[in-house]
């Protein structure tokens, strides 16, 4: 048996079933490792004792015979703006430091009675607004591949924790790249469903259009397995082979002005997924660049306070949106929200109604056509122009000798196919000569998740696994 930590979804699942593993020793092993990086600020809460009594359960319901999950015993983590009972939900701001939800989202309950066991609450960048996970609030969130940058966002505790081997698997949350950065800065593989496949109720919203929650983990399987626990989809992933699959690289916008190593990582992948039998075909998406500036921060800044309002109210919490954003501690989210409070500054619902009317329909249209015209399963590009920033670039990174806006920059890719309600994975391709991750990204039709996921574990018989901090 291999190191405990190193253990998978899958992998701890059917170990736990068999008796080979227990739960508790599991759990047991993972507690001492989060000691261990503890510097890395993954976690806002994590309970020892809670997580050790629930280990014993699972080990307790096994023993005596009883029905298991397909998840039995495994621990995974939860984004701290996800619902759970038993652990508070404070979305990385002041203004909800105290919340403690009555119920557990729907995503927590579906996990739960798989038999998965709560694995504490990971740290995000503030409210869930931004990439860098710098939280001035609950302190910056390290790199396990190096801690001097930014592990992503805004789930950025999810990824550490993830890469770090501190759990098998977290689910964060992603807006506008919020797992699929994390993903690719920490080494680990992330999934962005469907919009509305999985269910957002509980979990504290930026945008209804926009938000899902979504999987972060070692391995295409693993992620396969959550989304098969979450959803109630028990039918197996179609799988291709290799030499059946025609995949996109849409090359005028998402394969401009990378950094020089992540394009070259990503280059040669494309070459291997060539030498694997696989079609690649070049496809043109130029157009994704305007009509996603005018969909993505219009729909965004103007639902967030409409959503978050809407949560607050749900939860039974007395401050609405702007004692919320009068209490956040991180400049850069004050500097997005407080504007919203002014109706001088706030987006206007013309604005906004054009937005969702006329520019997000021409994106859907725009990704619908380039897939059936083209007859491709996904597209690929890299799921960042450059490998992790420093800690503390939070307004602005050097991009081939220039300055550039670091939150644009870093979501520049991810962003267009969450505005389109698309399906994406983030998968590992190595690291940069300085021991940085790089991540390449799928995306495919909307509602063809199962077959994403089903490519990705077909790709990962090709591309570099998960690398080891």
């Amino acid at each position: 048996m291999k190191n405990l930590h190193e253990l998978g979804v899958v992998e701890a699942a059917a170990a736990i079933r068999s008796g080979e593993v227990t739960a508790e020793a599991l759990a047991s092993a993972l507690l001492e490792r989060a000691r261990t990086f503890s510097r890395l600020n993954a976690f806002v809460t994590l309970d020892a004792d809670q997580v050790m009594a629930a280990a014993r359960r699972a080990d307790q319901q096994r023993q005596a015979g009883q029905a298991l999950g397909s998840l039995h015993g495994v621990p995974i983590a939860f984004k701290d703006n996800i619902n759970t009972a038993d652990m508070p939900t404070t979305a990385g701001t002041p203004g909800l430091r105290a919340h403690r939800p009555r119920t557990d989202a729907p995503v927590v309950k579906a996990l739960k009675a798989a038999g998965a066991i709560p694995f504490g609450k990971t740290g995000m960048h503030e409210l869930a607004f931004g990439i860098s996970s710098n939280n001035s609030a609950f302190g910056a969130i390290r790199n396990p591949f190096g801690d001097r940058h930014i592990p992503g966002g805004s789930s950025g505790g999810s990824g550490a924790a993830v890469g770090a081997r501190l759990v098998p698997a977290s689910i964060g949350s992603d807006t506008g790249g919020s797992v699929r950065v994390p993903a690719a800065f920490c080494g680990v593989a992330g999934f962005r469903p469907t919009v509305l496949r999985w269910s957002q109720a509980g979990i504290v919203p930026i945008s209804s259009t926009r938000d899902t929650a979504g999987p972060l983990a070692r391995h295409a399987v693993d992620l396969a397995a959550l989304d098969a626990a979450v959803t109630s989809d028990a039918n197996p992933v179609p799988m291709k082979q290799l030499s059946d699959l025609r995949i996109g690289v849409p090359r005028s916008f998402f394969w401009d002005d990378l950094e020089r190593e992540t394009a070259s990582m990503c280059e040669a992948d494309l070459d291997v997924l060539k030498r694997a039998g696989i079609t690649l075909i070049e496809v043109d998406l130029h157009e994704v660049a305007a009509l996603n500036k005018a969909v993505s921060f219009t729909v965004a800044l103007y639902e967030v306070k409409r959503d978050l309002d809407a949560y607050l109210r749900d939860e039974g919490i007395a401050p609405r949106f702007a004692e919320i954003v009068a209490d956040v501690a991180s400049p850069d989210v004050k500097a997005g929200l407080a504007p919203l409070l002014n109706p001088a500054t706030a987006v206007p619902v013309e604005a906004y109604r054009e937005a969702i009317d006329v520019h997000r329909p021409k994106l859907i249209s725009l990704y619908r056509a380039c897939f059936a015209e083209n007859k491709v399963d996904a597209i690929v590009f890299p799921t960042t122009p450059l490998p992790p920033p420093l800690i503390g670039e939070n307004d602005s990174v050097t991009l081939n000798g220039r300055a550039v806006p670091t939150f644009a920059t870093v979501i520049r890719n991810t962003d267009p196919g969450s505005n389109a309600g698309l399906p994406g994975i983030s998968l590992p391709v190595g690291l940069t000569s300085a021991g940085l991750p790089v991540g390449l990204e799928f995306d495919a039709p909307a509602g063809r998740d199962r077959e994403l996921l089903s490519l990705a574990i077909a790709l990962e018989q090709v591309l570099p696994a998960s690398p080891t901090p």
